[in-house]
C-alpha cells in the first residue's frame, strides 16, 4: 500500500516514544511505501485536493533530529492516489487544523481514504465528546459562566478546571472550595467570561494513574498506559512529568471500551485514545493518540501492528 502521513516537522519527532513512527516502522517492515506531508502541503487545486507529498525512507536509526529518515523531493499528488492518508498532526486544534479537515473531507468525496475521518475529528472535541456518554463520566459542567462554576465548586468542593482546546495537561487547574485563587483562575481560563471551559469533580484515583486506552477499528488494545502523576502533581500527563506504566485493562476499562468502540468506529474513527481515571471516562482523543511505543516496550504488545492490520483490512 501507499500510505501518506500528515505529521508535524519530522525533525521534531521523538522516535523512542512516537506512535506515528511506530506505525511507519511497522508499515515499512511489511513492504508498504511511505510518504509524508505537513499541513501546509495540502491544497485545493484544479478541482481536487492535492498534497505535496515526499517519499519517505526509514534509516533504521532511532534518534531525534534528521538521522531516522530520508525524504525525497515533494511531488504534487491527488490524495485519492494513496491507499490511505493518515492525519497525525498534533493539536492545537486551531482554525488551520479545521481548514485541513475541510480539505481532507473534500478529498474523501473524490475517493480518498482518510483516517481518522476529517468530519469525525472535527465533530469530536476531545474534552466535550465525553458528554455523549454520560453513563461513564464523573459529574461535569461545561460553561463560561462564573456563577455556575462557583455553584459546581460549592457542591463538589474539589474540582478540576480545564480549557476545551488544551493538550498535554496545559492550563489544567485543581481547585478546592477554600482556594483563594479561584477568581483569578476563572478569569484566566474563561478570559473574563468569553471562553467556555470544563469543570469536573476531582477523581482521587488519579493517584493510580490517568489510563490511556487505545481503540483500533473499534477494538481495545488489551493494555492501557496508566500515567502516574509525579509527587505534588494532580496531572498524569507524560509531558508534565508523569510516569507511564502499562497494565492490563480492568473490567470497567473493557466495559467503557466495548460500549464506545463500535460507535466511534461507525463515525470513521479508526484510532482513538480513551482517557480513564478510576472508573470514569475523562477524554476521547481523536487527533493523534499516542502511547503505542510505551506499551510495546513494557509488555511487548504490538499496537502499531494492530493498527497496520486494521489499515490493511479496511483498505483492501
Amino acid at each position: 500500500m501507499r500510505l501518506s502521513f500528515i505529521l508535524d516537522r519530522l525533525d521534531s519527532i521523538k522516535t523512542y516514544k512516537d506512535s506515528s513512527f511506530a506505525m511507519m516502522r511497522e508499515a515499512a517492515a511489511r513492504g508498504h511505501k511511505l510518504f509524508v506531508m505537513h499541513q501546509e502541503d495540502l491544497a485545493w487545486k484544479g478541482g481536487m485536493t492535492v498534497g505535496f507529498a515526499r517519499p519517505l525512507k526509514l534509516t533504521g536509526v532511532e534518534s531525534d533530529g534528521h538521522e531516522w529518515y530520508r525524504a525525497e523531493e515533494a511531488k504534487e499528488t491527488p490524495l485519492q492516489e494513496f491507499d490511505a492518508v493518515l492525519m497525525r498532526k498534533d493539536p492545537p486544534f486551531d482554525m488551520e487544523y479545521v481548514y485541513s479537515t475541510y480539505l481532507l473531507e473534500l478529498a474523501e468525496s473524490q475517493g480518498a481514504r482518510v483516517f481518522n475521518s476529517p468530519r469525525g475529528i472535527r465533530d469530536h472535541n476531545e474534552k466535550l465528546a465525553i458528554a455523549s456518554f454520560p453513563q461513564f463520566i464523573a459529574p461535569t459542567l461545561v460553561t463560561r459562566q462564573e456563577r455556575l462554576i462557583r455553584d459546581f465548586l460549592a457542591e463538589h468542593r474539589d474540582i478540576v478546571l480545564k480549557p476545551l482546546d488544551g493538550m498535554g495537561g496545559a492550563s489544567v487547574f485543581r481547585v478546592h472550595s477554600a482556594d483563594h485563587n479561584i477568581s483569578v483562575i476563572l478569569e484566566t481560563l474563561t478570559h473574563y467570561g468569553t471562553r467556555t471551559i470544563m469543570a469536573q469533580r476531582y477523581i482521587s484515583e488519579i493517584a493510580q494513574g490517568d489510563k490511556r486506552i487505545l481503540l483500533i477499528d473499534g477494538e481495545p488494545v488489551p493494555y492501557s498506559l496508566a500515567r502516574i502523576p509525579k509527587a505534588g502533581e494532580s496531572r498524569g500527563n507524560l509531558t508534565v512529568g508523569g510516569t507511564g506504566i502499562a497494565q492490563p485493562l480492568s473490567d470497567r476499562d473493557r466495559e467503557i471500551a466495548s460500549s464506545l468502540g463500535p460507535i466511534l468506529r461507525e463515525q470513521g474513527l479508526l484510532l482513538v485514545g480513551l482517557d480513564v481515571i478510576g472508573d470514569y471516562l475523562t477524554e476521547i482523543n481523536v487527533t493523534s493518540p499516542t502511547c503505542m511505543r510505551e506499551i510495546a516496550d513494557q509488555v511487548g504488545f504490538n499496537a502499531a501492528g494492530m493498527m497496520i492490520d486494521a489499515l490493511e483490512r479496511v483498505c483492501n
